[in-house]
């Protein structure tokens, strides 16, 4: 799959194309079903999918210090993305000069210059442009006048998340937010993951038997609520059964947020200085001070012992 930041990485020789333009942040299951349709669309007419996206997110721009928490990072809804059959995904830098562009003038700079759109799939509520001027409705007498189609897929989806409240990615981080993740796993149709760089940190885990792997999230990532996990941590390719904590240690006084991993049964792991990525599948329970330490240790054996029992319920990512 090919992946270009800005227009001017779009191959001069670019082809007609079908694109679909969006956020997509998490690439949850609603985004999964103008995805599909997208993709259907393009193998049907023989040319490639592609999908438009923005770095900022629009609301940092438009309303600064709005950014919200991040489902998941570009370089990783890029790989959804790519096993969902997309063919290349454009990252737009958001800048004050690009929100500034009119709904006609994204239609002419990016839909027809750059892509060639043969066709454009969109969820009924999508708008772009200025002040999001433009609609669906619009789009729609554009394609008329610069010869693309449109096509309005329905990405209305409910399950047991949120009481039956339509998927999305406002719901999605609420879920986490509160800490259920097994909800925000049903929208997003995999476990909700957080990525970064493994860091030193005070090493109490080493020295109470359950070493962690500290966790340097990247900037805006939608964590969980505080407590503990069960899921996987992802590291050299390998998907590792793990009890994961999120919070500031207050059985230590602590007063940094972190996110830890502690890799179920594996024994001399040194994974300083890489890139890993934490999947969390269950809420296990709140985080707790307790009175002694020995109370501390006996909570997390069972604790351990609880996310050994979930992880090996469920598939393996």
């Amino acid at each position: 799959m090919q992946r270009w930041r800005g227009l001017e990485d779009i191959p001069q020789d670019w082809g007609r194309s079908v694109v679909t333009i969006g956020s997509y942040d998490g690439v949850h299951r609603g985004h999964q079903l103008i995805i599909r349709h997208a993709v259907d669309r393009a193998r049907d007419l023989g040319v490639p999918a592609v999908v438009v996206t923005f770095d900022p997110h629009p609301s940092e721009v438009v309303r600064p210090g709005s950014h919200p928490p991040l489902l998941a990072p570009h370089h990783r809804r890029a790989e959804l993305m790519a096993d969902l059959g997309v063919d290349a995904v454009l990252v737009l830098p958001f800048t004050t000069e690009f929100s500034k562009l009119s709904a006609a003038e994204f239609v002419v700079k990016v839909l027809v210059d750059k892509l060639h759109a043969k066709a454009v799939v969109e969820g009924p509520n999508f708008r772009f442009g200025h002040k999001a001027a433009g609609t669906v409705e619009f789009l729609v007498e554009q394609g008329g006048v610069y010869d693309f189609d449109v096509e309005v897929v329905d990405l209305y989806v409910t399950g047991e998340a949120g009481g039956g409240e339509p998927f999305s990615s406002t719901l999605t981080r609420r879920l986490i937010a509160g800490g259920e993740v097994e909800g925000a796993a049903e929208i997003l149709g995999r476990p909700h993951r957080v990525e970064g760089v493994v860091v030193r940190g005070a090493q109490r885990g080493r020295d109470l038997g359950f070493p962690t792997a500290n966790v340097e999230t990247l900037p805006h990532t939608a964590i969980p609520a505080d407590g503990v996990y069960a899921g996987w941590l992802h590291a050299r390719g390998e998907a590792m059964p793990a009890a994961i904590s999120v919070g500031t240690n207050p059985q230590f006084d602590g007063t940094e947020r972190t996110v830890e991993a502690y890799a179920i049964d594996r024994v001399g792991l040194d994974l300083y200085g890489l890139h890993v990525a934490v999947d969390f599948l269950s809420f296990v329970r709140g985080q707790a001070k307790f009175d002694t330490l020995e109370e501390l240790l006996e909570q997390m054996a069972e604790d351990v012992e609880r996310c050994r029992d979930l992880v090996a319920a469920a598939e393996k990512p």
